[in-house]
């Protein structure tokens, strides 16, 4: 009984200051960092790569860094690749993983030592484990040297047309473009007038186009009523337009009396005591303010239907009359020059693209 006693104590013991040993070093666990390196192959062939793989695990939160390697591990040992760190998170977030690869190789056989990598982690420096790398050279076969040749010649490799099609539509379009910059830059610096040709039909002969026109006084019967001077200003302007067209004297620029004196040339003074009742009321109204009944005004319009009437000239109905072209120039507006800027900016920058392009293949191509 006194040795199980005793046997119980002892394991009471051991478990207790194991126990402590745990609860005393807790704290320095889960504040841990650790630093591991690990290297895919010990062996290589020289020329060959294999890949170190460090991860720093540490809690969340910390300020670190990670080693700062340029082109050489060591001497011998050349860095080729470093990929962009990885982390994970564990513990609910408590814990970073964090794993980065570096891709090596070597080009001289020998057994290369490789330091442990540094790592900062809260301004304190964590190492790894160092490492080991065997580069072996390529074994020749002394045995047999007829099956080694020499360097091969430089074989030319004609060119197809797949090689150059690109660079070839590149500079054509390049060309394109810059004649087309360079005409809107042109045609924005002369800043000329744009010309458009305008078909007009043809013109009326001058008792239609009197007709007409009186037609549209006759079809407005409130002037008629309410603006006397304005209904015999049209009316008389009618008459007036067609007696210039129709006689050949400028009967705008003329009095009423001139008009009649001059008509008379023509015509006897019977047939024109109609129209000169008419300017007679014309001039009492625009300047003697006369206020005429409406059957007078109504028979004022028919005396001057009926000179245009008497006195018009019939034209051949057969006669085809062809449309006239004028040419009218106007003024490049505020738009057109923004749409000219517009377009040599476009057709600049494509083009500046197209040569980038044809020299891009260029280069790919012959260097």
């Amino acid at each position: 009984m006194e040795k199980l006693f005793t046997i119980d104590m002892k394991q009471m013991l051991k478990t207790a200051c194991v126990a402590a040993a745990l609860m005393m070093t807790g704290g320095q666990v889960n504040a841990q960092v650790t630093v591991q390196a690990k290297i895919d192959s010990l062996q290589l062939l020289v020329g060959e790569q294999t890949k170190i793989h460090l991860e720093v695990s540490m809690d969340a939160n910390k300020q670190f860094s990670l080693p700062m390697i340029k082109d050489t591990l060591v001497r011998g040992v050349e860095v080729i690749d470093i990929a962009k760190p990885d982390t994970q998170l564990l513990n609910n977030d408590k814990r970073w993983v964090i794993t980065q690869d570096y891709t090596i190789t070597s080009f001289d056989s020998a057994l290369y030592y490789l330091p442990p990598l540094e790592v900062m982690v809260d301004n304190k420096e964590y190492r790894s484990e160092s490492l080991a790398l065997k580069v072996y050279s390529i074994p020749v076969d002394t045995l047999h040297p007829d099956q080694f040749f020499g360097p091969k010649q430089i074989v030319a490799v004609s060119l197809e047309w797949q090689d150059i099609d690109t660079m070839v539509y590149a500079f054509i379009l390049m060309l394109l473009l810059g004649a087309a910059c360079v005409f809107f830059i042109i045609r924005y610096k002369d800043n000329k007038p744009i010309i458009k040709i305008i078909k007009v039909e043809p013109k009326l002969p001058p008792h239609q186009e009197a007709m007409k026109q009186i037609e549209e006084i006759k079809s407005d019967k409130n002037v008629r009523r309410e603006d006397p001077k304005l209904y015999y200003t049209e009316l008389t302007d009618v008459i007036r337009t067609y007696i210039k067209e129709r006689f050949g004297f400028n009967a705008l620029e003329m009095t009423s009396s001139e008009i009649i004196d001059r008509l008379m040339e023509e015509k006897d003074k019977d047939s024109l005591k109609d129209l000169k009742y008419l300017f007679d009321t014309a001039d009492l109204v625009k300047f003697a303010k006369h206020a005429p009944m409406m059957n007078e005004n109504d028979m004022n319009l028919v005396s001057a239907v009926d000179f245009i009437n008497e006195t018009k000239i019939e034209e051949d109905p057969n006669a085809k009359k062809e449309p006239t072209e004028i040419k009218v120039e106007e003024k490049r507006s505020k738009q057109g020059r923004i749409a000219l800027m517009c377009s040599i900016g476009l057709t600049g920058a494509a083009a500046v693209i197209a040569l980038y392009v044809a020299v891009k293949c260029i280069i790919d191509l012959f260097f």
